[in-house]
Formats: structure tokens, C-alpha cells, sequence
């Protein structure tokens, strides 16, 4: 019992042990953080829909307004915004990293010509509204917030993000293309449907063929004809996953 009380053992047993659990912690922590890196064998994930109802009504109209052009969804600033001091770039890109609107319009060069936003339920928060308007035209980018049970005329959101000015006969015009484009649509639509009704009914007979004929057709048609549109990474930049 002298042993362990005696205060020149304790003064070097204590900071040895403090010392000691701080690296085992140190040690721990690392495993752990090393663990939630790593790439899991099965992701704890599910597919969703881009766009609700109502983001897709809107969706559709802005495809039939800009019908020459490219209407992306859900696209980050810091996709089509540039620092002008390279220092502050990782400063902004954290600050605006996670800033997105609904839709952004742009021509087949990529080049941006205006933002919209579709609120929510709960209204677009009046910050996150000032701070888009703010952000966009200053870069000179018209920036609307619309919902479907007012939409704006088309040759007016034209006019602010195209800068075209229409008469009365293009408005016409415009509004007979946009018929002709919607009428192409459905019938089309009705093509592709006639088309996939009789191709089921021409290939029901496959369905008396033997189990292990049809089930070896099946397995092949889904491992050649599955479409990937998972095989390129849409950010090039670097990620620190293990």
C-alpha cells in the first residue's frame, strides 16, 4: 500500500495514463472517421423523383416557353459562377455550395440566361429569395420565382431572359409553334403507345416456351439492353472516399 500512495509514483503513473487514453482515443477516432469514408457494400439509399407536382407542371411550360433551349433542374450556382479572386474560391464555394434553383435555362452552348424558382409549401424563405436576386443579377441573370396557378406570359419571360422584343404577329406565331410542338408531342405519345401495345402482343407467344428458354432470354435481354446512365461522375471534383 506505500507503494501506491506514494506521490512521486502518482506524479508519474497519472500523466502516463492521461497520455495513454488520449492516444487510444486519438486511435479510435481516426478508425471511425476511416469507417464512415469508406465506400459501404450496400448503400443505404433509394431512388426519387427530380421534381414534385407542382416544380413539374412548372417544368413542363418553361420545355414548351424555351423550347430552344436547354432547361436544367436543380442546378448549383457554383456550377455556372466564377470567384474573381482564385484565394476566396473555396470561401464561396462553402458559403454557396448548397444554393440551388429550381430550374436554370441555358443555350445549347451552356451559357446561363436566367434562374427560376418554384416555392414550396411553405413559402421560399424571404432571406434565401434576397440572397438569389442578389447573387444573380448582379452576374446579370434574371432571376423569377413562379408558381402554376400564375404563370407569366410567355413572350414577357422571354423578353426578360432573352431579351426579345415581340410584336403581335410573333406573339401569334409563337402561339401557333407551341400548338404545333404540343400536337407533335401527343401524337407521338400515341405512336409510341400503339407501338408498345402491339409489340406485347406480338411477343406473347413467348410465354409457352419452356421455363429455362424464357428465363435464359430474359436474363440475357436485361444484362445487354439495361440502359447505364451511371458511368461518368457529373463532378469532376476530387472526393476523399477510401
Amino acid at each position: 500500500m506505500t507503494h501506491w500512495t506514494n506521490p512521486w509514483l502518482l506524479a508519474v503513473l497519472v500523466p502516463a495514463l492521461l497520455a495513454l487514453g488520449a492516444l487510444l482515443h486519438r486511435q479510435w477516432a481516426a478508425r471511425r472517421a476511416r469507417a464512415q469514408r469508406r465506400i459501404p457494400k450496400h448503400w443505404p439509399l433509394s431512388t426519387r423523383p427530380l421534381a414534385n407536382s407542382e416544380e413539374a407542371r412548372i417544368w413542363h411550360w418553361l420545355s414548351r416557353a424555351f423550347y430552344d433551349h436547354h432547361i436544367m433542374i436543380k442546378l448549383p450556382v457554383t456550377r455556372f459562377t466564377l470567384p474573381r479572386d482564385r484565394e476566396q474560391g473555396m470561401h464561396w464555394y462553402r458559403l454557396l455550395g448548397s444554393v440551388y434553383c429550381t430550374f436554370t435555362i441555358c443555350k445549347s452552348d451552356g451559357r446561363v440566361v436566367g434562374c427560376v424558382d418554384v416555392p414550396g409549401q411553405a413559402g421560399l424563405p424571404r432571406s434565401t429569395r434576397a440572397l438569389k436576386h442578389s447573387l444573380l443579377t448582379q452576374c446579370d441573370l434574371p432571376y423569377w420565382v413562379i408558381q402554376s396557378s400564375s404563370l407569366p406570359a410567355v413572350a414577357e419571360i422571354r423578353a426578360e431572359f432573352l431579351g426579345e422584343s415581340l410584336t403581335a404577329q410573333g406573339m401569334r406565331e409563337r402561339e401557333q409553334e407551341e400548338r404545333a410542338i404540343i400536337a407533335a408531342q401527343t401524337n407521338l405519345r400515341t405512336a409510341l403507345n400503339r407501338q408498345r401495345s402491339s409489340r406485347q402482343s406480338d411477343f406473347s407467344p413467348l410465354s409457352t416456351w419452356p421455363n429455362s428458354a424464357s428465363g435464359g432470354l430474359r436474363s440475357e435481354m436485361n444484362s445487354d439492353w439495361q440502359e447505364n446512365s451511371f458511368l461518368v461522375p457529373l463532378d469532376s471534383r476530387k472526393g476523399d472516399l477510401l
